[in-house]
């Protein structure tokens, strides 16, 4: 997979995961300059 083809896969990834989640944290994890995995987070707010 070239560097250009990680980047867009990883920012299409993000994006659905942004879209996804009202509360928490989406952690991108790069090692040598490429995008290898990405967290999320999700915490529950109690009312």
């Amino acid at each position: 997979m070239g560097n250009s083809s990680n980047h867009k896969e990883a920012l299409q990834k993000t994006e659905e995961l942004l879209q996804s989640i009202q509360y928490g944290s989406v952690t991108l994890v790069i090692q040598d300059g490429k995008v290898v995995g990405i967290d999320k987070v999700e915490k529950i707010r109690l009312k």
